[in-house]
């Protein structure tokens, strides 16, 4: 979620590896770069690792133990920083170029919990009922406890046409149940599209990927097509978990004029502050516009949504989204592995930053299913849940933003389930207010233009 993918290494990282590896061919000159301090601390390390080598009872694999100091050393950092083995690099590269053999689920560690991020539309998990919070417990009976993300992916990805056991813990389940899913090929198209009421376009976004912008432009093509001419246009980014941030700004160009402000970044180096426009000039803004989000809106959903309600372009519908408003840097490794390093943090063009709060919606429409009750301990649901998150220093005393003039000020609200993918349009609250809101519209401006006419 909101990777910035960097295909090559930069000079600055190769300069960097390159001080890394003096370490063991010139130790006076890393001492120099790196600090004594550094240096002792390092020296700490390899007596322990020699140490272990040596004398442990049994055989070690030193490889195994760098590995897992390494994923010790970025634990102590922000939850979206981590280590990525030879296999996950390569399973991430799978990821963005969209298309993989497996369940089809976001995962990650919330809490050191196997958690579900978001179902892919279309994919045999999401059409097993599988929801984004929901905690896995097993694979195949085998426990995930202390189960790396690797090793899951692994168990869960496999030949199209076997099946998988996992076992999963709900917050509204009394204990965790069973789904026995068949895999298949995922193919990854990350836009869908379809007209309502033969009126109102619709656009569904499931995820950032290198095509995205391709196949965006396609759908709209064939949606301003239509006889008669849409009325306007809706945007879903429900449980868009995020992913490139180049696609986020790409997407939001088609909807923004030449030149706007999609987003800017600032990290502690330089090279990380980076102001993003909208390039080219596609983008059309001669059409109303809803933008539907809730908590699975995720780091470059959250971005365009960000950026078209900064702009007045959009009104955005549903509830507050997840809140990641931190940006990762994928770096290549020499071995064939890769890290995930956050690099800076991104705000809206009007300066905002979303970490932990998210974008708050102009028009507050909870999810079709609504279930009042207390939270259970451990449901993870924000980005302000996970463990060393990034603080937002934009927030105001006692963390609360007032809202933007003209906005109701959104409810506190029950912890709910997102259900938009599972129900009818005719049961999807958040889709039918977003309808009626672009319906009403029209009616508005064509009773305007009578107005302006009978005045003439």
């Amino acid at each position: 979620m909101g990777v910035f993918k960097e295909k090559n290494l930069k000079s600055g990282l190769l300069v960097l590896l390159a001080l890394v590896a003096s370490l063991f061919v010139g130790v006076s000159n890393f001492e120099a770069a790196a600090g004594k301090e550094t240096y002792d601390r390092l020296k700490l390390f390899s007596e322990v690792l020699s140490l272990v080598e040596s004398n442990y009872v049994d055989d070690v694999d030193s490889g195994k133990l760098v590995q897992g100091a390494i994923r010790g050393m970025l634990k102590e950092l922000d939850p979206h920083t981590a280590f990525m083995t030879e296999d996950m690099f390569k399973e991430m590269q799978v990821d963005t170029k969209g298309e993989f053999g497996g369940l089809g689920i976001t995962i990650g560690l919330k809490n050191d919990v196997l958690t579900v991020i978001a179902p892919i539309e279309d994919t045999p998990a999401w059409r097993a009922g599988i929801k984004p919070g929901d905690q896995i417990l097993k694979v195949d009976g085998e426990s995930t406890k202390d189960m790396t993300i690797e090793n899951a992916v692994k168990r869960m990805r496999g030949v199209p046409g076997t099946s998988v056991t996992i076992a999963v813990m709900r917050e509204d389940f009394k204990e965790a149940r069973d789904f026995t899913i068949v895999r298949d090929v995922i193919k990854l198209k990350s836009v869908k599209s379809r007209v309502i009421d033969n009126a109102v376009g619709y656009l569904r976004v499931t995820q950032f990927q290198e095509r995205t912008d391709t196949e965006l432009e396609a759908a709209l093509a064939a949606l301003w097509s239509q006889t008669p001419p849409l009325k306007g246009l809706i945007l879903d980014l429900r449980n868009n978990p995020g992913g490139l941030l180049e696609q986020a700004v790409l997407v939001s160009g088609a909807f923004l004029d030449k030149g706007k402000l999609v987003v800017y970044t600032k990290g502690r180096k330089a090279n990380n502050n980076v102001e993003y426009k909208v390039r080219g000039g596609r983008g059309r803004t001669d059409f109303p516009m809803v933008v539907l989000v809730n908590h699975g809106s995720a780091s470059a959903a959250e971005i365009v949504a960000g950026a078209l309600q900064d702009w007045g372009r959009a009104v955005i519908l549903g509830v507050d989204t997840f809140g990641k408003g931190s940006v990762q840097t994928v770096i290549p490794l020499e071995d064939g592995s890769g890290l995930r390093l956050t690099t800076a943090k991104y705000y809206t063009p009007k300066g905002r930053s979303i970490q932990n709060t998210g974008i708050k919606p102009d028009i507050v429409v909870p999810s079709a299913t609504i279930q009042v009750k207390p939270a259970t301990p451990g449901h993870l649901s924000k980005e302000k849940d996970l463990e060393n998150h990034l603080s937002n220093e934009t927030l105001q005393p006692e963390n609360a933003a007032p809202p933007a003039a003209g906005q109701e000020k959104p409810v506190e609200e029950p912890e709910e389930e997102p259900e938009a993918e599972t129900v009818s349009d005719d049961e999807d609250f958040q889709l039918q207010r977003a309808l009626d809101l672009l319906k009403t519209w029209e009616i508005f401006h064509r009773t305007q233009g009578a107005s302006a006419a009978k005045a003439d």
